[in-house]
């Protein structure tokens, strides 16, 4: 069993905002830092930590694990919303193609941005690739993004779930066990997520 610490960044200005921020690279906003501080008041440790490219997110791991060595993962960036980009729903909402993207439950390609599809796989196989190289017993932090986070826990959470299901506020985490041989994480409901989870106390050293 591997021990896994799922965290989102902090809010980003645009965050509060609502906008679509995905390939947008901001800044943690003076919200979002104090999210994050906080969960640093938790006092995790883990043995490894992958961290997303973007600012917001290494910002947030830099706040949490101060001193502590982290790993970028590429595939872990949000997705490239696009002409979407830096806009809100309500800036959006004569717009034909975002009704259309709306219609589909946002599943389809992002006019001028990424292939929701792939935007999962990418996701996915970065993950798998890190849990099938970490040893057995290691705790492991991923700091990254929401939809990062809602594409693993659809492809491997059991039982399953919609990809929606999975949704998680800037600046919170989910605290999980991953069993390498079934590759799946087990969950359930928790004050912060709506999601029970295994309790990892090798979190806290």
């Amino acid at each position: 069993m591997i021990s896994i610490l799922f965290i989102r960044h902090g809010a980003t200005a645009g965050n509060l905002e609502k906008r679509y921020i995905g390939s947008t690279d901001e800044p943690l906003c003076d919200t979002g830092i104090l999210q994050v501080k906080k969960i640093k008041e938790q006092n995790f440790h883990p043995d490894y930590i992958f961290v997303s490219p973007m600012l917001r997110t290494r910002q947030t791991t830099q706040h949490i694990f101060p001193n502590m060595q982290y790993t970028v993962v590429d595939d872990f960036a949000e997705m490239d919303f696009g002409i979407f980009e830096g806009k809100s729903a309500a800036e959006l909402a004569n717009n034909k193609e975002y009704r259309l993207w709306v219609d589909s439950m946002c599943l389809t390609p992002v006019p001028g941005g990424e292939d929701v599809k792939k935007f999962k796989m990418r996701c996915c196989k970065a993950f798998e690739k890190i849990i099938k190289n970490v040893p057995d017993n290691a705790c492991v932090a991923l700091v990254i993004h929401g939809g990062v986070i809602m594409s693993i826990m659809e492809e491997y959470a059991k039982p399953k779930r919609s990809f929606y299901d999975y949704q998680i506020a800037n600046g919170q985490y989910i605290l999980c066990k991953f069993d390498k041989d079934a590759i799946n994480i087990n969950y359930g409901r928790s004050y912060i997520c709506y999601l029970d989870f295994y309790y990892c106390t090798c979190f806290y050293k």
